[in-house]
């Protein structure tokens, strides 16, 4: 049948490569000739391929003789499923190798073909397709893609690989042609084969379209090019749109598709027209097939949970052994193990995965696999996904590039690939299981966080500050050099890392002191943690995470703002004269209030987010109320104008001469004038619009007291205080709630001792909260439907831009720094 329906498309291009033109009968005719070479009882058939004609045809040959084949990527090894299955007959570059004897194994009559996973690990897992499969999975995609007679596609990927042999069943399916090259999509000479045979169309995975990029493919080139398309894993929506808005420009569609080996190739696929305006989604199921989500624990509502395929695609089931090949078909629908929704307008779109595997570079990697393999070189390690990358953490003092390349080697991929970090201990669990997520923070940590090069506490103060260190009094404080709430998350994390334990009061105390309390210190697994610092990462993830809907826990803003007045006690009230402390205060509103303006008219041009209000930070006194983004940045306007009400406060004499000698009284004087407005005694009829404006300056306050309470009877006063104007105040109590812990926790608890591996982390995110807070907006909405996505996205942009700014500074000040002695200020 093979043979006869290729014979049907007569004279027309079949094949081309570098050096040979094929047509259909020609092809036909060879086919037929290794069917008759390969004919008898049905076998077993291991097929190395390569991308050139004589695999082509063993594979059609083989096929058409009514055997079952199992293709595999040529240069590899292959051992593994060797060794269980024992293929009758091999057929490599040096030829055709037959197994002596009779076959020793029943294959089912419905059997055609075996696939690995397309991973790379060796498993000997297979996928047993049928006749059925692959027929019903040719047909559908020829008929979505519209493909014709004169449709020449490339062969960018292996033969091997699902994906690649599903361009070859469906143009051959059709009469289309191929163009059989194993070149990269970077090489020159691919591009003149393609130009040179008339190419119409080319397939690829993730990498090869960031492959694409690089050389800056912009389809000029290639006057046949019709369509392209992509699957083999998620492609980055704003990829997506790009090669979208290309494809329209250069006059070629671009298919996004979702599959998996299991389903013979493809379930969904996202019409061309649609990648410009849905480039998150994977598409609607494919001709003949159906999706249904069904619940998953961890996941709510019934409108999220795992997706589970249907169709004639769908494999008649796994091998694991030879004696699988004799089984009939064992399931009818396939669980993908992706966690997905169904949009309003009808398109699927993932949102998370329930299994250990993972797809870099069209490669569906078994992380446990991975773990195994390197075990086997002595290294004991955990790993799992971290994006477009693999998070490897490894124990017993190995070199981390030395565990990146060997993991490398054993998923496949290239080195750049994984980031690899060596620890004391692997991260655990309370029960005892792998804490996966904690490897992607570390990962992230030794990735994104190089270590101070301070050796003492005034370089690593003179480089935090961007000060000379040969300038600075040892005597001087924290506090003396102008630290301030900004700068204190940066040192107090790195502070740690070079002292250890920290002293409760390290801002006003000596450097010389500090220096004196160093010790030589072991990298641990626990260390101690500041709370204010563990408060504005965890307020500011909520924050996110909310805002993105990935979950709903409200009130991280409140808690950022009892937090910003605790640092305005400890870093703007301080013993330094009055000139200098309201300078201070006015460099603080500075570094919140000019970034944020920035944004603002960066957002403005960009988008409809902002209005002129949001400019000047006084959208909550000028309006518009009723505009959907009227409220987003309610913190930076609160405490921005807070600051400024209060230096003008405290740059009056009697004000500052009060505050020095009664502190907390005067910090608690403000917390009665924050109460009455929270109680609204003026009757200012605001009601819950107080949860977002200048009424809730009472947080602030809270945090003020906080940070002035001296003994246990006045952190009494203020968390009674903050739990009775707490009652009531939220109608979600849980939002209450999050609220009281954290700013108990400020009031009494100094430090959180937590794994170490935490306080980078943490310290990494507190210091970037600032700009999280101010661009997470524009950033998770460019990740619709992958919340997740969206709240990891927006953090790293925030965690990248405050870098950025860090190191500008440090240039600035580098420029600008002239020696002068720091005084101690009393």
């Amino acid at each position: 049948m093979i043979v006869a329906h290729l014979r049907g498309y007569g004279e027309r291009f079949a094949v081309g490569t570098d050096h040979a033109q094929l047509s259909y009968r020609e092809l036909a005719d060879r086919v037929e000739t290794v069917a008759a070479h390969l004919a008898g009882p049905r076998r077993l058939v291991l097929i190395e391929t390569r991308n050139d004609i004589a695999t082509l045809v063993h594979y059609l040959g083989a096929l058409a003789a009514g055997h079952v084949v199992l293709p595999l990527p040529a240069g590899r090894d292959h051992s593994a499923i060797e060794s269980t299955y024992r293929p009758d007959i091999v057929i490599d570059a040096a030829g055709v190798h037959r197994r002596t004897g009779d076959p020793h194994r029943q294959l089912h009559d419905d059997l055609t073909l075996l696939l690995s996973t397309s991973g790379s690990t060796g498993s000997p897992k297979l996928v047993r397709l049928s006749r059925t499969n692959l027929i019903s999975n040719a047909t559908v995609i020829a008929d979505y893609l519209g493909l014709r007679e004169t449709d020449r596609a490339a062969t960018t990927l292996p033969m091997s690989y699902c994906y690649g042999l599903s361009v070859i069943h469906s143009h051959l399916l059709v009469g289309a042609g191929l163009i059989l090259t194993d070149r990269s999509v970077v090489d020159e000479q691919f591009w003149d084969l393609f130009r040179r045979h008339r190419g119409t169309s080319f397939a690829g995975v993730p990498y090869t379209f960031e492959l694409l990029e690089r050389i800056g493919f912009d389809g000029s080139s290639t006057p046949d090019l019709r369509y392209v398309t992509q699957a083999g894993g998620r492609m980055p929506p704003e990829r997506v749109r790009r090669f979208a808005e290309l494809g329209r420009r250069a006059g070629f569609d671009l298919y996004v598709m979702y599959g998996a080996t299991e389903a013979t190739a493809r379930m969904a696929y996202l019409p061309p027209e649609l990648a410009l305006t849905r480039p998150g989604a994977i598409g609607r199921p494919v001709p003949g097939g159906s999706f249904s989500i069904e619940p998953v624990d961890g996941w709510p509502g019934d409108e999220v949970g795992e997706l589970v395929y249907r169709g004639p695609n769908v494999m008649m089931g796994y091998a694991h052994g030879p004696d699988d090949l004799a089984l009939g078909k064992t399931v009818e629908t396939l669980r993908t193990g992706d966690i997905a929704r169904r949009a309003p307008d009808g398109l699927y779109e993932v949102v998370g995965r329930t299994s250990r595997f993972v797809k870099l570079y069209g490669l569906r990697i078994d992380l446990h696999r991975v773990e195994t393999a390197l075990r086997d070189q002595g290294i004991t390690a955990l790993c799992t996904g971290d994006g477009d990358r693999l998070a490897v953490a490894a124990t017993g003092g190995h070199d981390p590039q030395t565990v990146a390349r060997a993991a490398a080697d054993a998923a496949g991929v290239p080195a750049g690939a994984v980031r690899a970090v060596a620890v004391d201990e692997l991260p655990l669990l309370e029960s005892g299981k792998p804490d996966y997520p904690a490897v992607r923070r570390l990962a992230h940590s030794a990735g994104a966080d190089a270590p101070t090069s301070a050796s003492d506490v005034r370089e690593l103060f003179a480089e935090v500050l961007h000060l000379d260190p040969a300038t600075i009094d040892p005597a001087a404080t924290f506090v003396d050099l102008g630290g301030n709430s900004l700068s204190y998350v940066t040192v107090t994390v790195r502070l740690q890392r070079l002292l250890g334990r920290l002293p409760a009061d390290w801002p006003r105390t000596p450097i010389r002191e500090l220096q004196a309390a160093a010790r030589p210190r072991r990298a641990g697994r626990w260390a101690g943690l500041e709370t204010s610092v563990a408060l504005r990462a965890a307020a500011i993830v909520l924050i996110v995470g909310s805002h993105a809907e990935l979950f709903t826990i409200w009130g991280g803003a409140h808690v950022l703002l009892g937090v910003a007045g605790y640092n305005f006690g400890r870093f703007c009230q301080t013993p330094v004269s009055r000139t200098d402390r309201v300078r201070h205060l006015w460099s603080t509103i500075a570094w919140i209030a000019v970034p944020s303006v920035l944004w603002i008219a960066i957002a403005l041009l960009l988008t409809d987010d902002y209005t002129w209000s949001n400019l000047l930070l006084a959208n909550k006194f000028l309006g518009p109320h009723d505009s959907m983004t009227a409220g987003r940045l309610w913190f930076v306007e609160v405490l921005v104008w807070t600051l400024v009400l209060l230096a003008l406060v405290f740059w009056l004499p009697l004000a500052d001469r009060l505050e020095r000698q009664w502190p907390f009284t005067v910090a608690m004087a403000f917390l009665a004038v924050g109460l009455a407005l929270r109680y609204d005694i003026l009757g200012l009829g605001l009601g819950r619009d107080a949860w977002f404006t200048m009424l809730a300056f009472w947080f602030f306050a809270v945090g003020w007291a906080a940070a002035k309470a001296a003994t246990n009877w006045q952190r009494a006063v203020v968390t009674t205080v903050l739990a009775v104007g707490l009652y009531g105040y939220f109608d979600n109590p849980v939002r209450g709630a999050i609220v009281l812990v954290g700013l108990v926790l400020l009031i009494w608890v100094p430090t959180i001792r937590c794994p170490a591996a935490v306080t980078a982390v943490a310290g990494t995110l507190a210091e970037a909260s600032l700009y999280t807070y101010l661009v997470h907006y524009q950033v998770y909405e460019l990740f619709e439907g992958h919340p997740a996505i969206g709240v990891a996205a927006s953090l790293a942009v925030g965690v990248a831009l405050t870098r950025a700014v860090t190191a500008v500074r440090r240039r600035l000040a580098d420029r600008t720094t002239q020696p002068r002695l720091i005084p101690v200020r009393r």
